[in-house]
């Protein structure tokens, strides 16, 4: 449970009042020099009319004159102005003030002189210097209260920390109390590997007299790989909540912040919380936000990150070893980052969090679905087997998914058509509600039915698990294969048939129509990418050799160079381009041999698919069987 806030809620909203009150001061400032502006005296301000006519009737005895203001006084006081609905009349005026029009011109001083009125000229000097320290002041005052709203307001974003002024350098880190743990390894399914590679860490924060007995020292750093939503935040929660100890969690990103310092000051004050309630274990969520390799590509060497992985290097350095302190981080980029944070004596250890296979993804089913409700014939062994390559994260979404799906159509159990129905959708996207021509619809059929015969046809494929012609995401269609076994290793006559499959669809579309469309788009993207890999990667040509020349890898920009150099010849990748060309084009001419000899299957596949929109593989087998008269044959798997 996250440590509770020592402030309460109402003080988040002190900001707007300050702001308030900083508005309503200036505003008081203001109306202020207003009144001191207008001075005391028995004055009265008339129009330029009521001026006129004092002076034709020589009822003014001095003016002066700033700028177009003309203030004077009358020889006779005046009674100036009309009493109000509820005011008594006003009493009479002594001096006036009007302003001059900006078309007067001088024949107004020859009046002036004319009538022997005494006038005085004065430099236009604008407000009174009250007014001008108003004005000078209201600004400042402004622009103070705003900087003030906006760390409060950052601050608040950030997960709140000690509201003030000065407080930008404190942690933002969230300290978990373990010692009564929500989530232990019993939680974790699967991930028996790391979890045995967690043990000593447990072990150590529970008796550390047992370790240093012996001399024996414990990885100060641990550093979970692996790609996105494989466990790697539940893992270290886990560990904390064995070892009974605090846990302070926090993503690197939150170090960084626009005033420079920051990042630093949040290491130094967190690494300070740690060591006071030690033995405990810091988790750094992304570490790769600041652990980029420094001085490298277009970022310089001294911004605010790189000031921020200095200290957080620093901070490692300075552990005693007999402090009870372990910093666990996560990253699904283990290439960018710096080599002084995996060297020995930092990140000691390196944990590889790899994407479950099926008996683990069967663990994590049985897991997520334990405060759900399942039908009886619910097989999870069969599910888990169809969802090769999902992390933990689908695997909950899978299931959430499912139950959705159950409670829109009503029932009152998840049933395994629930879990079909929710794969397709994380899969190939929701179902699309649209109205295609019937030629469309017949290009797609035999466009699926010829990646099915083909898959069917060849030995060393996956096994067809689903062909459909209702369009979901993006595509109009698709073939579904799902592997008997997860697969580390892929020979070259199961990537030469993969090729096959994948061309198939275009070579039915040419053998029926007499013609090829844009729906092999992705198809031909896919070949192309596989037969570069088994060319300039992974030694499959013999013309090309068994080298690898990096060419077809992904190459995301990681911060040391703008551009990947070639580490080949105009000559090698002229060889290169003819191999993979070759590849497919001799996967092509396979594929359109097969589909002319099982041109009554094809028929019959895309005729079926035109009826039903979907076939599950027992009836593609069916089909094939019945067109071939034969049992089908005994697939030959890997």
């Amino acid at each position: 449970m996250a440590e509770d806030s020592k402030y309460p809620n109402s003080e988040r909203g002190g900001g707007w009042k300050i702001l308030v009150a900083l508005v309503l001061f200036g505003l008081f400032l203001y109306i202020w020099g207003q009144s001191v502006d207008e001075g005391p005296g028995n004055e009265r301000v008339i129009s330029y009319t009521e001026f006129q006519e004092q002076l034709e009737a020589g009822n003014i005895s001095s003016i002066t004159l700033k700028g177009q203001e003309v203030t004077g006084e009358f020889k006779s006081p005046v009674q100036a102005g009309a009493p109000g609905p509820e005011e008594g009349a006003p009493g009479p005026a002594a001096g006036f003030t009007t302003y001059l029009p900006a078309f007067q011109g001088p024949e107004i001083l020859g009046e002036f002189e004319k009538q022997g009125i005494s006038v005085s000229v004065e430099p236009d000097e604008g407000r009174s210097p009250v007014w001008q320290f108003v004005l000078l002041l209201l600004p400042w005052v402004l622009i103070i209260g705003i900087w003030v709203l906006i760390i409060r307001r950052v601050q608040q974003s950030q997960g709140g920390g000690q509201p003030g002024l000065f407080n930008f350098g404190l942690s933002k880190a969230k300290l978990y109390n373990m010692r009564k743990p929500s989530v232990t390894f019993m939680n974790v399914a699967g991930l028996e590997n790391a979890k045995t590679e967690l043990q000593d860490t447990v072990e150590f924060l529970k008796n550390p007299a047992r370790f240093t007995s012996i001399g024996a020292k414990v990885p100060k750093g641990i550093l979970l790989i692996g790609p996105p939503g494989t466990g790697k935040t539940l893992l270290a929660r886990a560990t904390a909540g064995e070892a009974g100890v605090p846990f302070f969690s926090i993503s690197a990103s939150e170090f960084v912040e626009m005033f420079v310092g920051v990042g630093a000051s949040r290491v130094r004050d967190m690494f300070k919380k740690a060591k006071e309630t030690r033995p405990s274990i810091i988790f750094i969520d992304e570490i790769d936000s600041v652990g980029r390799v420094r001085g490298a590509g277009l970022g310089g060497g001294h911004d605010e990150r790189e000031q921020t992985l200095n200290q957080l290097l620093s901070e490692m350095d300075g552990f005693e070893p007999h402090e009870e302190i372990i910093v666990i981080a996560a990253t699904n980029r283990p290439d960018v980052l710096d080599p002084a944070l995996l060297r020995p004596g930092r990140f000691d250890r390196h944990i590889v969090i790899d994407r479950p296979g099926w008996k683990d993804r069967k663990s994590i089913l049985e897991v997520h679905a334990r405060n759900k409700r399942m039908a009886p014939e619910v097989d999870f062994e069969r599910i888990a087997k169809g969802t090769p390559g999902m992390t933990g994260a689908d695997l909950e979404n899978l299931v959430n998914e499912a139950a959705l799906e159950a409670v829109k159509k009503g029932k009152e159990r998840i049933e395994m058509r629930d879990f079909e129905e929710a794969r397709d959708r994380v899969i190939m996207g929701s179902k699309r509600e649209e109205s295609f021509s019937e030629d469309e619809k017949r290009i797609t059929a035999y466009h699926e039915a010829g990646h099915a015969l083909v898959s069917w046809e060849l030995p060393h494929t996956d096994p067809i698990h689903k062909v459909s012609i209702i369009p979901r995401g993006m595509a109009l269609g698709a073939t579904q294969f799902l592997p008997e076994e997860d697969r580390h290793y892929y020979p070259k006559s199961y990537l030469i048939n993969r090729l096959c499959v994948a061309l198939a669809g275009r070579a039915a579309e040419k053998l029926v129509f007499m013609d090829v469309s844009s729906g092999a788009n992705d198809d031909l993207k896919n070949a192309t990418a596989l037969a570069e890999k088994m060319v300039a990667q992974w030694g499959m040509s013999d013309k090309v050799g068994p080298i690898n020349f990096g060419r077809g890898e992904e190459h995301p920009f990681i911060g040391r160079d703008i551009s990947v150099q070639k580490r080949y010849s105009e000559s090698m990748a002229w060889l290169m381009d003819k191999e993979i060309r070759n590849l497919i084009i001799e996967a092509e001419k396979k594929a359109d041999e097969l589909l002319f000899r099982g041109r009554k299957t094809l028929e019959e596949l895309a005729a079926a698919l035109l009826k039903d929109e979907s076939l599950d593989k027992e009836d593609v087998e069916e089909i094939i069987r019945r067109t071939k008269g034969v049992e089908p044959l005994r697939k030959i798997s890997n």
